[in-house]
C-alpha cells in the first residue's frame, strides 16, 4: 500500500501540501489561449512558469497552455496526464538554497509523434491550433527542429519530416508542417492567424521561424504564403534559464521535500530572463502581460539581447562543456571548481563582449560576473554531455560571429579557437549526440593520427563554418595551433598557457 510520502502529485494531493507554493492560477478556470510545441523541461521551467505567474498576477485566465510533444516524449505526456497536468519547479541558488512551486498553467497535453497510431492526436492538435481562442503557438523544438540549413537558412528538402510534410500537407509530422497546416485551416475558416513565438536559442529566431513557415507554405499554396506574409507575426525572443536534465536523485529529493511523488519535476536555477519583441497579431490583446513578472520585458528589437546571451552565456557554456569533458568533469559546477577552467570561461566572455552593441544601461562586465556565479551553482547537476550535444547546430550561433568580428578587427580569439579544438577532439573521440555525428566521425576516421589534417577537415564543413571561415587561412591556422597544443599538452595546460598570454 502507498504511504503518504509516495502519493502521486495531482489536484487532490497538491491541495493538502504545505511545502509546495501554489499561485492563484491553481484555482482559476483556465481557458486555452496558447499551444506549445516541444513539451520539454525548458518550456515548463520558463514559459509555462512565467505564464502561470502572469495569470495569477493579472487574474487573466485566458492563457492556459495546450502543450504537445511531436517527435518524442510520449512517456512525459502520459505522466503529466496522470498528474492532472501539474508539476513542480524547484528553483535553486547559491544564496537562497531551494524553493519549490507548483505550476498549473497546462490545461491539456498531447503526444503527436510520427509513430502515433491512426494520426488521431495530430488531427486533434491541428483542430486545437485552428480554434479562434488560440492566439499564440510557441515553440521549443531545438535548432534541428526547424528543418533549416544552419548556414544558409534554406528549408532542407531532404529532412525526413520536412520531406514528408511537403508530400503529405494534411497529415504533418514536423512543427513547421503543423503550423502551416493549422494556418491553412484558419485562413479557410476566415480567422486571423495566430502569432508564432519561437523560444529556442537561435539568432533572429522569429525571422528564422518565419523563413521556415513561409518557405513551406510557398511550396504548398502560394495564396496561403501571401496571407501569412501579410497578416502573420513571428516575434523574436531571448530566453535564459539554466535547466539541467532531471536525475533520479533530483526526483527523490523533490519527493522527500514535498511528500509527493512528482515524475515530471524540474530542478533549475532561480534566475530567469525573457526578452520578447512586441510584435503580436492583435497587439497587446494578442498576448499575456508577461512583463508584469520580474525578468520579462517587451522590446522593439531583441537582437542585442539575444546576441549577448548567445555569445556570452551560451558561448561560455559550450566552451565549459567541451573543455570540461576532455578533463573528465561531468557537470558545469565541477568544471567551475577548477580555477583554470573558470578563468578560461571568463576569458571567452571577454572575447565576446567587444563584438556586442548593447542598449544604454546594459553592463556586460556585470553580466559576465553574474554568469560565473550562475555556473558555480552547486545545486545544479548540469551535465557537460547535455550541453555538448548538437554542437554542429550551436557553434555557428555561439562562437562564429565572435570569431568573424575578431578576424575583421585583427584581435585575439584564442580561447574560442581552443573551444573549437576541444569540440573537434570530443566529436572525434567520444559519443556525442549530434545530427551530423555520422559525417563528423567519418572525417575523424579518415584522419586518425594527423591532428592538423583532422582539424582542417572539420573546418572544411561549410554547413557549420560557412564558406568564409572554411577558407580563412588565419582562422584555420589559429584552430590548428590550438588543436596541436591540446594533443601534445592536454586541455588544462593549453588553457593555462592561453590565459597567461592574454
Amino acid at each position: 500500500m502507498e504511504t503518504q510520502a509516495h502519493k502521486l502529485l495531482n489536484r487532490e494531493t497538491a491541495e493538502h501540501s504545505k511545502t509546495i507554493r501554489k499561485t492563484k492560477t491553481y484555482d482559476l478556470p483556465l481557458q486555452p489561449g496558447i499551444v506549445h510545441l516541444g513539451l520539454g523541461a525548458f518550456h515548463r521551467a520558463h514559459q509555462a512558469l512565467i505564464t502561470d505567474e502572469t495569470m495569477a498576477s493579472t487574474d487573466d485566465e485566458q492563457w492556459g497552455i495546450v502543450a504537445a510533444n511531436i517527435r518524442s516524449g510520449a512517456r512525459l505526456v502520459e505522466q503529466l496526464k496522470q498528474q492532472d497536468h501539474l508539476f513542480t519547479v524547484t528553483e535553486t541558488s547559491k544564496e537562497h538554497g531551494l524553493q519549490c512551486r507548483l505550476i498549473s498553467s497546462l490545461v491539456e497535453t498531447h503526444f503527436a509523434g510520427a509513430d502515433e497510431p491512426n494520426n488521431h492526436n495530430h488531427q486533434r492538435l491541428l483542430a486545437t491550433m485552428a480554434l479562434p481562442d488560440i492566439r499564440i503557438v510557441s515553440l521549443t523544438i531545438t535548432e534541428k527542429g526547424y528543418g533549416l540549413n544552419p548556414a544558409t537558412g534554406e528549408l532542407l528538402d531532404d529532412h525526413p519530416l520536412i520531406h514528408h510534410d511537403l508530400h503529405n500537407p494534411d497529415s504533418p509530422r514536423s512543427a513547421i508542417g503543423l503550423i502551416v497546416a493549422a494556418l491553412s485551416l484558419r485562413k479557410r475558416n476566415d480567422l486571423h492567424p495566430f502569432t508564432v513565438l519561437s523560444c529556442d536559442n537561435i539568432p533572429d529566431n522569429g525571422s528564422r521561424t518565419r523563413q521556415a513557415v513561409l518557405q513551406m507554405a510557398e511550396r504548398l499554396d502560394k495564396d496561403l504564403a501571401s496571407w501569412i506574409h501579410q497578416y502573420g507575426a513571428f516575434p523574436s525572443t531571448m530566453v535564459d534559464r539554466i535547466v539541467p536534465a532531471i536525475t533520479d536523485e533530483d526526483l527523490n529529493n523533490v519527493e522527500q521535500n514535498t511528500g509527493l511523488r512528482d515524475n515530471c519535476a524540474i530542478v533549475c536555477e532561480s534566475f530567469k530572463q525573457w526578452v520578447i519583441e512586441d510584435n503580436f497579431v492583435g497587439g497587446e490583446n494578442g498576448r499575456p502581460d508577461w512583463d508584469c513578472i520580474d525578468g520579462v520585458q517587451f522590446v522593439e528589437d531583441v537582437r542585442p539581447w539575444e546576441e549577448m546571451k548567445l555569445r556570452m552565456l551560451n558561448g561560455a557554456h559550450s566552451f565549459i562543456a567541451y573543455t570540461g569533458l576532455l578533463a573528465g568533469y561531468q557537470t558545469v559546477a565541477e568544471v567551475m571548481e577548477d580555477q583554470t577552467f573558470a578563468d578560461a570561461a571568463k576569458h571567452v566572455m571577454v572575447e565576446a563582449a567587444p563584438t556586442l552593441v548593447m542598449p544604454d544601461g546594459a553592463d556586460l562586465a556585470d553580466y559576465a560576473d553574474s554568469l560565473i556565479t550562475r555556473f558555480q551553482n552547486p545545486h545544479l547537476a548540469h551535465k557537460t554531455t547535455q550541453i555538448a550535444s548538437d554542437g554542429s547546430q550551436k557553434i555557428p550561433q555561439r562562437w562564429l560571429n565572435t570569431v568573424r568580428w575578431h578576424l575583421a578587427h585583427g584581435s585575439d580569439f584564442s580561447l574560442i579557437a581552443a573551444g573549437i579544438a576541444a569540440w573537434i577532439s570530443c566529436m572525434s573521440t567520444m559519443e556525442i549526440t549530434d545530427p551530423m555525428a555520422t559525417q563528423l566521425r567519418e572525417i575523424a576516421a579518415q584522419h586518425t593520427g594527423n591532428i592538423s589534417e583532422l582539424t582542417k577537415a572539420f573546418i572544411a564543413c561549410s554547413d557549420i563554418f560557412g564558406e568564409d571561415l572554411s577558407h580563412n587561412i588565419q582562422f584555420i591556422e589559429t584552430v590548428v595551433q590550438s588543436a596541436e597544443q591540446l594533443h601534445q599538452q592536454g586541455i588544462k595546460t593549453l588553457l593555462h598557457s592561453l590565459i597567461e598570454k592574454t
